[in-house]
Order: structure tokens, then sequence, then C-alpha cells
């Protein structure tokens, strides 16, 4: 058995290059080695066995206790009860898209991954193209290209979900059945922000679907997932739920679970399923140095599935609440120089104009902490809990104000298409500082073009605690620890208040070309 655990692990295979007859996609099958070691092995094995015919059914006495042998010989010995049961409802999908402009989302998400600078390029979608510009090569206007991705039922009328990114901009969509019967489907709705999207099938009112499930998987829980890899049709991996609540920059209401069930490139919305299975989450990215499944794989939950589908099958679209705040977390630094006791909440770099949040006279340095009495861990968090409700809403904001506590109670907006719930990560604000700035500042009245608040930097010391903050020249510093600046003076002053008080850090708010947002400077 040890033997047969080696050659698992370091059997070679062939590599074999084929190409689809319809498409200019070429696919990698690998194909094991026929090895005389094999029948070696398997001898091996059954000497082993033979060695100790009262073994357990690990063959090894002395480190299973009779309960634990109990316990695994009552252990299903596969998945195939399960399988035989979902992986009818479970579609390859099929689209072809007109790259006229360079519309299609899967190439822009294409160009995003070859670019080394992206947030994205260590996380490769799961859909391949042909062509479409990679490697490269020049992408050709008016080109019909097709892909393939994954989808499951889920009604027997025929609506079924998938990505986004698998059918956005689609000129056709056709859907394959595991028994091998193919459908057009139409495109009900999409939802880019969570990468959802809604199609249907007519014409039946009988297809096998499979349904979300109600509970949040627990880490360490058995999953299975049922997709198209490479165009391969129904296959099957299983593994377990890694962790949950990951944020891989994607978008701001990133919340998804990862597993290890082995997925790859065309497994893209296909379903996750729980030894009870009901779906789990959707399967849209995995890390991925080389483009192959490394066994990081990541799904949109089925708790925010279940809700984005329901909308797109109303409307055809997603609404979402609109607070209208720019928001990062709370550090611990940022805690400290604010005197709030935990890190946790999502403090306010600014409110936009004519927002909810303006209106009800939120500021800019306001910590929010709670949302209708439920706590707010972080900025992602506030984005996330804000897009849930409708807009419309009354919503009861806990807020702490230079100091104090208050509630704030407002209405919230609409999300607008082209706006986004914007939450800063906050990953410039955990490099050590001093008090000594290492910056050379000007009053802003004296710098053409800065406005008239604040001092402007005009001069970063590279090996000083500003840069290292991510501080740059022609930023504008608003005001320091809360107190509005005009000059060096004020500047200086401030921090001197802030030590003498006891503080281990000062917060600066401090204006860029991007945004306003808050930093924590560390006081010796």
């Amino acid at each position: 058995m040890l033997g047969a655990r080696r050659l698992t692990q370091h059997g070679h295979f062939d590599m074999i290059d084929r190409v689809n007859s319809d498409t200019t996609k070429t696919r990698t099958i690998l194909r094991p080695r026929r090895l005389a070691l094999l029948g070696t092995v398997a001898a091996l094995g059954v000497a082993v066995l033979a060695a100790s015919p009262a073994s357990t059914p690990f063959g090894v006495n002395s480190l299973i206790s009779p309960a634990q042998a109990a316990e695994s010989a009552a252990t299903p010995p596969g998945f195939g009860d399960l399988v035989s049961k979902v992986k009818p409802a479970v579609i390859s999908v099929r689209v072809k898209i007109d790259q006229d402009n360079d519309k299609s989302a899967m190439l822009q998400q294409n160009r995003m991954d070859q670019d080394e600078t992206s947030p994205f390029d260590q996380f490769s979608r799961q859909f391949g193209f042909p062509g479409g510009g990679m490697n490269g090569m020049p992408r050709q206007r008016h080109q019909v290209i097709t892909g393939e991705g994954s989808g499951f039922f889920i009604s027997a009328d025929g609506y079924a979900v998938t990505n986004n990114h698998v059918v956005d901009h689609a000129e056709s969509v056709q859907v394959t059945m595991d028994d091998g019967a193919i459908y057009t489907a139409k495109v009900v709705g999409t939802d880019p922000k969570t990468d959802l999207a809604l199609i249907k099938v007519d014409g039946k009112k009988d297809f096998p679907f499979v349904k979300f499930s109600d509970q949040k998987p627990r880490i360490g829980d058995w999953v299975v997932a049922v997709g198209n890899p490479f165009g391969l049709g129904g296959t099957v991996t299983a593994g377990i739920v890694s962790a949950s609540g990951r944020d891989i920059g994607n978008g701001p209401y990133d919340d998804y679970i990862q597993i290890d069930a082995p997925i790859n490139k065309g497994n893209s919305g296909g379903p996750a399923f729980d030894m009870n299975g009901n779906v789990i989450g959707v399967n849209t990215a995995i890390f991925s140095p080389s483009g192959g499944s490394v066994g990081i794989g990541f799904d949109i939950p089925s708790s925010t599935a279940k809700l984005v589908v329901a909308q797109l099958k109303d409307k055809g679209a997603v609404t979402r609440g609109w607070l209208g705040v720019q928001v990062q977390p709370v550090t611990a630094e940022i805690a400290d120089s604010l005197g709030l006791k935990e890190a946790r909440g999502a403090i306010v770099d600014n409110p936009q104009d004519g927002s909810p949040a303006a209106k009800a006279g939120i500021e800019a340095g306001d910590v929010i902490t709670a949302v209708n009495g439920t706590a707010i861990k972080d900025s992602r968090d506030l984005a996330r809990t804000i897009a849930t409700l409708a807009p419309g809403t009354s919503v009861k904001l806990d807020v702490v104000h230079k100091g104090d506590t208050k509630t704030v109670s407002l209405a919230l907006g609409e999300l607008p298409n082209e706006r986004q719930a914007k939450a800063d990560d906050g990953k410039t604000q955990q490099a050590p500082g001093t008090p000594r700035l290492g910056l050379s500042l000007a009053p802003a009245s004296d710098v053409q073009g800065a406005g008239q608040k604040g001092v402007v930097v005009t001069e970063v010391d590279p090996q000083g605690p500003a840069a290292q903050r991510g501080i740059q020249t022609g930023d504008v510093i608003l005001n320091v620890g809360g107190k509005a600046v005009a000059n060096v003076g004020d500047v200086r002053s401030e921090l001197a208040q802030a030590k003498s008080s006891g503080k281990n850090s000062v917060l600066l708010q401090v204006k860029s070309a991007e945004a306003t947002r808050f930093v924590a400077v560390p006081l010796a």
C-alpha cells in the first residue's frame, strides 16, 4: 500500500495535445505511462496485508482504537450516491461572443490576468477562450469566438445559474445536459459585482434541479464540485471546505468560500455540493500561478447567490442600498489615535456629496461601528451589509464622532450601476514609523492647484515613515489628530499634543489624486 501511494505521487505522464474539431481551442490530456513497476507495487501491497491478517482496515493495530476502527468501517465508501443524485442537474454552458471592440468581460479579465501589476495577477478565472490576445498576440476585430463554462438548474422549468463572466456579452448560449441533450438558453440577468448570472431554457417543465443550502458550511466539511473543466463535460471532484470569508480583491462584496476540491478552467459557474446534495457555493475563481488547479478554489456562498438570483429572476438586475461613503478599516493605530477600545468598524474617509450619509451629517473621521444594532467588523463588512438592504430602507448607524457615540438614522439610496461601494483594504496602514514624518511641507494656499485647505507635501524622504505609509509628493494633509492644519507649525503642534496625551499614534487625513484617506502614524 505504501508503494501504491508512492506511485500515485510520483507517476509520470505523457502530454498529448488534441484540437477540438469545432474550435481552435487546444485541450491537454494527461495519459499515465504503463509502468512495469505497477505489478511490483501490487505484490508489495499484498505482502503487507498478508503479514498482518488480523489487522484493522488501516493495517496498523497499534495506532487505531476499536472505536476508531468501527467509525472507519461505517464511513461511506465514496460519493457515488450523492453524485448520481445531483449530477443530472449540472450543465455545460457554451457561448459565442462577438469580440468587436473588446467588450467581452472575459477578454478584459484575460488581459488583467496577464498584467503582473493587477490585483488579479494570481487569480485565474475558470473560463478559457482561444486566442483573445493572449501571449501577446494581437486581437482581431469582429471575430466570433466560443468558450465553455458550467452551470446548474435551480428549477424544473429551466432556470439555471452560472457566472456572469461566462455569459457576459454572449451572442448565443447553449447548454448541454449530463445525458447529452442540447438546448438553447437565454440570459435572464447578470450581476457583475458578484459575478453571477441567471439563464433560462424554455420548452420543458421537468428539468432535474438542485437547491441552495440554507446553512453555512463548516471549515473541514466535505465538498463535491461538479462541472465542465477544459470542456471535457461532467466531471466530479471532491475535497473539503478550507476557509471562509475570503477576500481576493475581486470587488467590494468579496466573501468567498475556499475549497480544495480541484477545479479548473471551465468549472466557472458550476456548483459545489455538501453531503446532503445542496449547493453551498458557485465555483468562480482559483489561485493558480500556472493556470491549473493547485487545490485553492473560491466559491460564491449560497447565501449570496440566493439573494442575487431571486432579484435577477424578478427584475433581471440587482439593486443595492447606497450609503455614499468611502471607508477604510480601523487599524490598531487608528483605534488608538481616536481613543477607541477596539480596532473594529469602518472609518469614513469621505462622504460623497449629496449622498444619504452626507445628508445625515456623517463626516470624514467618523467611525461606523454598527448597522441596525449589528456590530460592523471592518469596511468590507459595512459594504456587504449595506448591499443586502434595498434602496429606501431606513437604517440606524452607530457612529463614533469626535470621541462621542451617537446614533444616526437615514434612508438608503440606490447604488447606481456605475458606482461601486469603495472599501480601502488598508494595507498601507501597517508599516512602523515615528513622529519624525520625513516630509517637507508647504501651506496649500501657497501652491498653485492645491486648494486652500491643509498643507502640501513637497518632498518625501524615501526612508522616512511617511513614505512607508504611502504618502507621496503632491498629497495634501488636511488635518492631524482631528484638527485642521494650515501650515507646518500646526502639524508640529498637533504631533506634540498627541504625544503629550499619551497616544501611541496620530491620525492624518491625507488627500491624494485618487481619494481622501486616513493614515495612522505611530509615535515613539
